[in-house]
Parts: structure tokens; sequence; C-alpha cells
């Protein structure tokens, strides 16, 4: 039986929280697993491919997208969530969202050399445990660090679930 966490962002008490959906994009290296983070526009922080919901598209869907449009993967998103994770997005120095991501494996196939946000974006592959602490989220960081590819045979480890 799966058991509830708390994200660590204010604003739930107000219902202010604002969803967003994100890819985790990985591929498997001869040393394990490999994470492609991107920077920020903004501030050029290491983060993880996400955005709003898009109307008629699933979350695994939008994550898909997000991460084609902000770090030009192609590759196989799960359908199933790997976690999710809070943060605020800035909007200007005095305005501040809280948000709560769901997170989405999408296990990359290919990166391209010309995509949507091709310019305004870094993007960089790091072994699994390099990824988590670059990230500045600590739930995040989990995440990425307790993040196991889902396989035939083996139900998917969702961070913050018991495991029957």
């Amino acid at each position: 039986m799966g058991s509830q966490y708390s994200l660590q962002i204010g604003g739930a008490e107000t219902g202010t929280v604002r969803s967003q959906f994100g890819a985790l994009c990985w591929r498997l290296a001869d040393t394990g697993i490999e994470v492609l983070l991107i920077t920020s526009r903004d501030t050029g922080r290491w983060i993880i491919p996400k955005g709003w919901p898009m109307l008629g598209l699933a979350p695994e869907a939008v994550a898909a997208q997000e991460a084609w449009e902000e770090a030009g993967v192609e590759g196989e998103i799960s359908a199933v969530r790997a976690g999710r994770y809070g943060y605020y997005k800035i909007f200007a120095p005095a305005t501040r969202i809280p948000c709560a991501v769901t997170v989405y494996g999408l296990q990359v196939r290919q990166l391209a050399e010309s995509f949507p946000e091709a310019g305004e974006r870094q993007r960089q592959w790091f072994p699994q445990e390099v990824a988590a602490g670059l990230v500045g989220e600590a739930e995040l960081a989990s995440l990425i660090a307790g993040y196991a590819p889902p396989h035939p045979g083996r139900r998917t480890v969702i961070i913050g679930e018991d495991i029957d």
C-alpha cells in the first residue's frame, strides 16, 4: 500500500499550488545511469525539463513535450510517475508561486541538434549521483538519486511510496 508524503513547499494550505509535469531524462551508460540536466533560462541553475499542463495531453505526454522543447530529447516516456517535488516558480523579485512537479522517467534515444529552446539553454549528461548533487531542490535530488528505470517483471518504484 502506498503512503502519502508532504512536498516541502508553502501555499498548499491556501490552494495556490500549481501543477507542472517534468521529465527525468536518462540513458544507460557503461558506468550506470546517466541523467540529462538542462539550465534554467533565468539563473542558469541545473534543472530537469518541466512545464504547465497542456489541454488534451496526458501528464506524461506533457513531460515528453517539454523534454523535446527544452532539451531536444526524443525517447520513450513512462506512463508511471517516478515521483514529485516542490519548488517556487519566480516570476519577478516579489512574485513566486509554489509548484508541485510530477516527474516521469524518459529513456533518451536521441538528442536533436535543433530544437525550440536550443539557443536558450545548455544541456549535459551527468552520472546519476552527480546529477542529484547539482539540482537545487532537495526533493528533486532525492528523486534523481533513487531513480531506477522500469524493466519487464519489476514494478516501478515511486519515491515516497512503501513497497509491499
